[in-house]
């Protein structure tokens, strides 16, 4: 497939940039984190339901019809007949985190960026794509099969939305999330989150608390433990990296130890610096939690593919599995800890339970029940990567292939689905940390991508 550029669509698009841009911030100040369900249209909480009460009055705007899907997600359509392209895109966030320079909310554009959470994870790829159905409309561009796009509001935890979706009006067959990267990915690990628990043997260690989500790697632990351990825990510390530290101070009594390190995206654990494993090196060197502690140090403490605990491997589709140490807490005499494992496609997450299960079960480690999402895979060859390749190495004037990621997406949702960007090759990885931002450029680059990819998919 050759691409040609179509003057009409290329001049619909540059005059939206404006409004793009102002839409996008709108959104953004929206801090559409889940929470406990505060009306029967709002599952997610109120926050939530704002951020998808302003997105459809956009998209109302700007001449489509949305439709509520009792507050789970919206849908808008253009294009007539049968066999819609789905996109897929979502208004929830993660929590904003610690670390910021600018208003995690704010919107602002410093030189060139815009900064907030979603910018870029996802309610940035959202507009774009949105912008790019309207730029089609306003291009006069008549679709043979519809593109619907579908905004969902809980993404982050566990995709509640969709199911929901699928269950009340029926997915498409086929489509793309722009909830990624470019230039396409065909291929996402198998996602499953193991939390095991266990009774605390050393009486002196109060409590522990890190993480917010098992799918960001923490970049806080806190720790108390009684008697004063200051001068221990300093020497403890290690860690010879100005991103990370800790600090020490009595409360009561009892020390307080904070270690501060670098958060990221599970999906990519290697290029966060995990603050509660970093915090049970410190405990172990201070011979503070007994065998609880020293087995997840021995076990989890070190790298982000599992080797320590048995599970290491990867395959020829989708590479190594890595896994991040989530969530840790110590309250009332018992430990909690959850790891989010990304695996490969050709292994069985039943097999990865039970090893991990028997590596830490010598503590007293018992591990919940759980339910995995499973590795989705599309072949190369398929049309959908092939034409949504061919307009992006058009516009882009590259010859790049399609790769695998540890990440999860809408994609693995359809029966025929891929993750097509937002962020281009070389761009810092910002989602899920402090920062949070995209180049507005790229942005409006990425809208004109999608604009093509509808149009060579469904005209």
């Amino acid at each position: 497939m050759e691409f040609k550029a179509n003057p009409k669509l290329d001049a619909a698009l540059e005059a939206l940039h404006p409004d793009m841009i102002e839409t996008l911030q709108r959104w953004i100040r929206v801090p559409s984190v889940r929470a406990e369900r505060s009306a029967d249209n709002a599952p997610f909480g109120a926050d939530v339901r704002r951020a998808l009460d302003v997105a459809m009055a956009d998209i109302a705007r700007l001449g489509m019809e949305p439709r509520d899907i009792d507050g789970y997600c919206c849908d808008a359509e253009i294009g007539k007949g049968e066999n819609p392209l789905a996109v897929l895109a979502h208004l929830d966030v993660v929590p904003e985190g610690d670390g910021w320079d600018y208003d995690p909310y704010g919107a602002e554009i410093v030189d060139g960026k815009m900064y907030g959470r979603g910018t870029g994870d996802d309610k940035g790829p959202g507009v774009a794509a949105l912008f790019a159905m309207k730029a089609i409309l306003d291009a006069g561009i008549e679709l043979k099969r519809p593109c619907r796009l579908i905004l969902g509001c809980d993404e982050e935890c566990g995709m509640q939305d969709l199911e929901y979706y699928e269950e009340k009006i029926g997915l498409p067959d086929t489509g793309f999330s722009p909830d990624a990267e470019f230039p396409l990915i065909n291929t996402e690990k198998g996602i499953m989150q193991m939390k095991l628990d266990c009774a605390v043997c050393d009486a002196r260690l109060v409590s522990i608390a890190s993480g917010t989500r098992p799918n960001v790697v923490p970049g806080t632990a806190v720790a108390v433990v009684e008697g004063d351990w200051r001068e221990a825990a300093a020497e403890a510390f290690c860690v010879e990296d100005e991103d990370c530290a800790i600090e020490t101070g009595l409360v009561g009594g009892n020390t307080k130890i904070t270690v501060t390190g670098v958060p990221a995206h599970a999906s990519t654990p290697e290029q966060g610096k995990n603050a509660a494993k970093m915090l049970l090196s410190v405990l172990e060197g201070m011979g503070v939690g007994g065998a609880p502690v020293k087995l997840l140090v021995e076990a989890a403490g070190e790298g982000a593919h599992g080797v320590n605990l048995g599970i290491a491997g990867s395959d020829h589709v989708s590479g190594p599995l890595t896994i991040n140490l989530g969530l840790l807490f110590v309250e009332d005499g018992k430990m909690s800890v959850t790891f989010d494992c990304r695996y490969p496609v050709f292994f069985d997450d039943r097999t990865i339970r039970a090893t991990v299960e028997k590596r830490l079960a010598p503590a007293g480690f018992v591990m919940e029940p759980g339910v995995a999402s499973h590795p989705h895979h599309v072949p190369e060859s398929s049309e959908l990567v092939t034409r949504l390749m061919a307009v992006y190495n058009g516009i882009t004037e590259s010859n790049a292939k399609p790769f695998a990621i540890g990440g999860g997406t809408y994609a693995r949702h359809l029966k025929e689905g891929v993750a097509f960007g937002m962020m281009f090759p070389g761009e810092p990885e910002l989602a899920h940390q402090a920062n949070e931002c995209i180049d507005v450029a790229n942005y409006l680059k990425a809208a004109r991508i999608y604009a093509y990819a509808i149009v060579a998919l469904c005209a």
